[in-house]
């Protein structure tokens, strides 16, 4: 059985952190929000591009060069690239380009949740993810072992964990 002193430790730390995360909270809410719209035009404006590439390229090398997700070629004649999101000019290599984007502090915000190793990002990932592991423990040592808050807390966790089970299996 936890003394009391450990469990108002745990329960101060648990406090802080959670004041803490709330912000951190708040982003990653936003972002996970706009990720469900990802495949939409939610939020997202034109943004135009022109690149300079080499002339005489193939569909191939011109897809594979411009990397752009979901770009597609249309159609070709001996001038031009028809692309779906713009076109490229045989001839001169004037590829110009209209793609849906975020605004900048948006765009960011929604990186969070696609943050890898390669990114800076990653650290903050793995501090909330640690922090939220921390919460969600924590908040079991918060009570003695006896309380009814604990037993219904429980009871609660898992009937949250059993539906995050069947939503992740079936959904």
């Amino acid at each position: 059985m936890p003394s009391a002193q450990f469990s108002d430790t745990i329960r101060t730390y648990h406090r802080y952190l959670g004041y803490f995360l709330a912000g951190i909270m708040l982003l990653y809410a936003c972002s996970g929000v706009l990720l469900i719209f990802r495949k939409t035009t939610f939020m997202k404006f034109d943004v135009h591009y022109e690149y300079q590439l080499t002339p005489g390229l193939s569909v191939i090398e011109l897809l594979s060069t411009l990397n752009v997700k979901g770009l597609v070629a249309e159609s070709e004649t001996e001038q031009a690239i028809q692309l779906t999101m713009g076109n490229y000019n045989k001839q001169s290599g004037l590829t110009e380009l209209t793609v849906k984007e975020y605004p900048l502090v948006i765009d960011r915000v929604v990186h969070l949740h696609k943050a890898s190793t390669k990114s800076p990002l990653f650290l903050l990932n793995i501090f909330f993810g640690s922090g939220l592991l921390f919460f969600a423990l924590s908040a079991f040592f918060i009570f003695p072992p006896n309380a009814a808050a604990l037993k219904s807390g429980l009871k609660v966790a898992v009937v949250g964990f059993a539906m995050a089970l069947l939503v992740v299996t079936f959904g």
